[in-house]
């Protein structure tokens, strides 16, 4: 680094953030002689588990972290998303984020952001110093941008994202190596541009360490036959993370973090299918798929992960509740998805939340009315092709926790308690000395100077 950029820095603090998507808390601090890296991180600076939000699915967590606000302000609530007033289902993609992106509020104010393989986020923006999107995105040739940084990764064989499917294996070790290969390439694709050392902000994220937990995770807990993999792959993950580390210069906080926590997955839910046989959702006809299949006469259909639409008078096409039903239709439902047990005795519902307590915003008109935060090893499944049975057993062994997100500021002042996932970008922000108003902001910074 050259003497201005040491003059730029002491002017200009810098952060690097890391995600490591879908990684509990918990993981990490129960082996800190498996992970030292880690361990020292947080002795160093501060740790600690923080909430994720509703719902914690990563579709809505990675543009709520981004932000600092909500989905009521994001407009996005989940992997699948419904059209206003209209039973059309959309997948949101970078543009459908409504908020301002914490690497805009960089670009904003004169500073340089290189962002790589964050969720959500394509197409890749033109206004950013580069950016590679992440999950949801076509082959790196469109996702990246600009074409120094398209070529570099493509050049090194970089991969947006494992390949699930092997995940469905019994054997697991074709899946595991495919993550491996993955974990690599990112880590040399990150490290190639924090060397660059040209960024004021830089902003990368580690997906598989979701995907790998979705198929591996009840072996970790558990100790099935793949802990061992399990432990030697986050052994990697925490040996790059000590390397980022020692790489950055003194000008630079790293911040790492996680969406979402993790837990062992027993039973999916499918949520329609209990709505079908609790007369709240029926069909127009036997071949049905599609949200757009519902009938007139259903009160309330399901979109994943776990929330409930009533099908409202002047809302929803075709409507069956009307207006002035709705609050006693919705406490209705709302008691019997707290009454709901798995096969093992266990309610379902660690928690069901009406929408007024978990969304606010230009963009609530789409909101779910209700979310259920199942308990662990309860994952909440909508599909509209229908299942024979309420409760089954699937491929993946993990799913994701509202609880058990991890959070860790390389700095002594930071102090991580009652945080959440919207108190990351503010805490971004403070650490840069980029001014915000904080009424713009759900989160608060963590940062005490």
């Amino acid at each position: 680094m050259g003497l201005f950029d040491r003059l730029r820095g002491k002017d200009h603090p810098r952060v690097a953030f890391i995600g490591i998507d879908g990684v509990p808390f918990s993981l990490l601090s129960d082996h800190p002689e498996e992970f030292p890296n880690v361990a020292a991180l947080a002795d160093e600076g501060a740790a600690g588990a923080i909430d994720s939000i509703v719902p914690p699915e990563s579709s809505a967590c990675w543009p709520a972290l981004t932000t600092g606000v909500n989905p009521g302000e994001t407009g996005v609530y989940g992997f699948q998303d419904r059209e206003v007033r209209s039973y059309d289902t959309y997948v949101p993609m970078g543009r459908d984020v409504q908020a301002t992106r914490v690497w805009d509020r960089v670009t904003d104010a004169g500073r340089d952001a290189t962002v790589m393989n964050v969720p959500v986020t394509f197409p890749p923006q033109r206004n950013v110093q580069r950016m590679v999107s992440g999950f949801l995105s076509p082959g790196v040739d469109k996702a990246a941008f600009p074409d120094e940084l398209r070529d570099t990764l493509q050049d090194i064989g970089y991969k947006i994202d494992v390949n699930a499917k092997l995940g469905h294996k019994d054997d697991k070790s074709d899946f595991v190596e495919d993550a491996h290969e993955t974990l690599d390439k990112r880590y040399e694709a990150f490290t190639h541009y924090l060397e660059k050392d040209d960024w004021d902000l830089f902003f990368g994220v580690f997906m598989t360490t979701d995907r790998l937990n979705h198929f591996l995770f009840k072996d970790y807990e558990r100790d099935g036959e793949n802990k061992d993999a399990f432990m030697e792959f986050y052994r990697k993950v925490d040996d790059y993370i000590g390397k980022i580390r020692d790489s950055l210069p003194e000008d630079v906080t790293l911040v790492v973090a996680s969406d979402h926590g993790f837990t062992s997955l027993d039973y999916e839910v499918h949520c329609n299918t209990w709505l079908e046989e609790n007369g709240w959702l029926s069909y127009e006809d036997d071949d049905h798929e599609a949200l757009s299949d519902i009938a007139e006469e259903s009160r309330a259909y399901s979109l994943i992960p776990g929330r409930f639409f009533i099908n409202l008078e002047g809302r929803e096409p075709r409507g069956s509740v009307p207006q002035d039903e709705y609050e006693a239709v919705r406490d209705e439902l709302k008691a019997e998805l707290e009454a709901l047990e798995g096969p093992d005795g266990k309610k379902v519902a660690d928690r069901v939340v009406v929408k007024e307590e978990a969304f606010r915003g230009d963009h609530d008109d789409i909101a779910p009315d209700l979310v259920v935060v199942p308990n662990h090893g309860f994952d909440l499944k909508s599909g509209f092709k229908g299942h024979d049975e309420v409760f089954g057993v699937g491929p993946r062994n993990g799913m994701h926790s509202f609880d058990n997100a991890t959070l860790l500021i390389d700095n002594p002042d930071a102090e991580i308690e009652d945080a959440d996932l919207y108190d990351i970008a503010p805490t971004i922000l403070d650490l840069m000395e980029i001014d915000y108003a904080r009424t713009e902001l759900d989160g608060a910074s963590l940062v005490h100077q």
